[in-house]
């Protein structure tokens, strides 16, 4: 099966753990494309959603959903979106969309997070998928020097501006094997304002195609 059907499937799978009435947290991404179109199907009977990035809400907004602010919405009931790599505990990497800052916000608000991936994401250990971690930008030089001594390979993701004004560092040469430890490591240093690890807070569902992890 190709990653686009895998990708379909799992977007399409996501629709079952909407319940009637509630505000939907939506993620970004090529999988989470097709769970909005597939929620679309749902608008009349959901409040909203509350949406990680513009490009998200562009395609809410696009289909009719009303997209929602999260300080005003609350606590959510379901988060969904997709992960740049998965591992067996349900861990992940995300931010290839340089996302992650909003993502890890609306997954934090969440009573549920379910994560929706094609195979080509499942991983043993986490790391092969270079780390993204959101930046200050003066700080940019700073955290890249501290990641070198934890024995990383920054890479500044020139020319990428997040949502929030940001830069991108994509950690290369990491083989995570205890994904909790280094996010709360990280989160310590000045002017890293999100790491793209969701191990603290990790996926509660996995959906891989239609399977449930």
């Amino acid at each position: 099966m190709s990653n686009a059907n895998e990708k379909r499937q799992a977007g399409e799978a996501a629709i079952r753990y909407v319940e009637d009435g509630a505000i939907v947290g939506v993620g970004t991404g090529s999988t989470v494309a097709f769970f909005i179109d597939a929620l679309a199907d749902l608008k009349d009977r959901i409040q909203g959603a509350v949406s990680s990035s513009e490009q998200s809400s562009a395609q809410l907004k696009k289909h009719g959903i009303p997209v929602l602010d999260l300080n005003t919405a609350g606590p959510l009931s379901i988060y969904i979106d997709g992960a740049d790599e998965c591992d067996p505990h349900k861990r992940l990497i995300k931010g290839g969309g340089a996302a992650l800052t909003r993502e890890k916000i609306v997954a934090e608000a969440s009573q549920k997070f379910i994560c929706i991936i094609d195979s080509s994401k499942r991983v043993d250990v986490l790391g092969t998928f270079p780390l993204p971690i959101e930046v200050i930008p003066m700080a940019r030089s700073l955290v890249g020097r501290e990641i070198v001594k934890l024995g990383g390979q920054p890479v500044w993701r020139d020319g990428v501006v997040t949502d929030n004004g940001n830069w991108i560092i994509d950690v290369h040469g990491w083989r995570i094997t205890d994904p909790v430890a280094l996010e709360k490591q990280l989160n310590q240093l000045p002017g890293i304002v999100t790491v793209g690890l969701f191990a603290r807070r990790p996926a509660d569902v996995v959906l891989m195609g239609s399977q449930e992890m």
